[in-house]
């Protein structure tokens, strides 16, 4: 599982229920526009303020639209064991993998308890890569990863990797070298992508590879090219981006907004997150076409 991954919204009616009808489309978008898989169910996604019913549906949704041009991992972690096993046993057939986050209500104060959190997890979808979801600033679980490697492989026979959305660059290098690399370790740090290049990365998750995706592969492009002056300036557009939408509101619920303006109607935020008003829509565009990022932006 490499390339960009959009960590995805939850696509919903204006009365905030779940609208699954878009997924078949939202799927076609992120393919069109050279994204290689879906995160769902996770932070993007609002996770932690849907029940598990509706994160159920929304993993069948994704699950019967996933395919050879886009895989599907899907976040069940939970601050209940039992319900993130619950999830996990739900999605052992209807997707390509599965990731956990960190219980971040009663947190883990030991390295060997996240280790027994996630083999419990994962050996209820025995059959698919499991992925530890690495971010410390929400979970508090700021534990070395290294290390959790070193721990967590003889008893996770389907540990996969981690999804690490951090930006302690040193961990991250250490982590991609454990074992010769056997690790499968997906950069989830959108605004430095760049500075994961050097470092061998060829997977990235992300909520800015939803409307940003062009962008982010010509960065590629650029630092495979050797042309590091161009792949700053296009690294920099993205925070130009994040910050042009965050000032908005807030990050999450302004950019799931903004997916709008890109043909793809999500509909509203759930609360504590913004929605923003056709006319902050047009004013967002405005501004982003005026910091030259509208070229880089997806379309339908």
């Amino acid at each position: 599982m490499k390339g960009l991954i959009a960590a995805t919204y939850a696509p919903m009616h204006q009365d905030s229920s779940l609208n699954l009808g878009v997924v078949p489309h939202y799927a076609e978008f992120l393919i069109g526009n050279g994204v290689k898989g879906a995160f769902i169910n996770g932070s993007t996604g609002d996770f932690a303020s849907l029940s598990v019913a509706e994160r159920k549906e929304i993993t069948k949704a994704w699950g019967e639209n996933k395919s050879a041009d886009l895989f599907v991992i899907d976040h069940v972690g939970h601050t209940s064991l039992n319900e993130a096993k619950e999830l996990a046993k739900h999605a052992a057939d209807k997707v390509d993998g599965i990731a956990a986050l960190a219980p971040y209500y009663f947190r883990l104060s030991d390295i060997n308890k996240l280790v027994e959190y996630c083999k419990e997890i994962a050996a209820c979808a025995p059959t698919i890569p499991f992925y530890y979801y690495h971010i410390p600033v929400l979970t508090g679980a700021n534990f070395n990863m290294a290390e959790f490697l070193e721990l967590a492989t003889p008893q996770i026979p389907n540990l996969a990797g981690i999804k690490f959305t951090n930006n302690n660059l040193i961990d991250y290098k250490y982590s991609k070298e454990f074992n010769n690399g056997s690790a499968n370790i997906l950069f989830g740090f959108d605004e430095i992508l760049l500075s994961s290049l050097p470092f061998g990365a060829d997977g990235w998750v992300g909520s800015t590879y939803n409307h940003l995706a062009p962008l982010y592969l010509a960065i590629i492009e650029a630092f495979n090219n050797n042309d590091h002056k161009l792949a700053a300036d296009l690294q920099q557009k993205s925070m130009k981006f994040v910050d042009t939408l965050n000032a908005k509101g807030g990050f999450n619920g302004a950019a799931k907004s903004f997916m709008k303006a890109l043909g793809l109607d999500l509909g509203p935020s759930r609360f504590p997150h913004v929605t923003l008003t056709d006319a902050q829509i047009e004013e967002a565009k405005a501004e982003l076409d005026a910091l030259g990022i509208t070229p880089y932006l997806g379309k339908i």
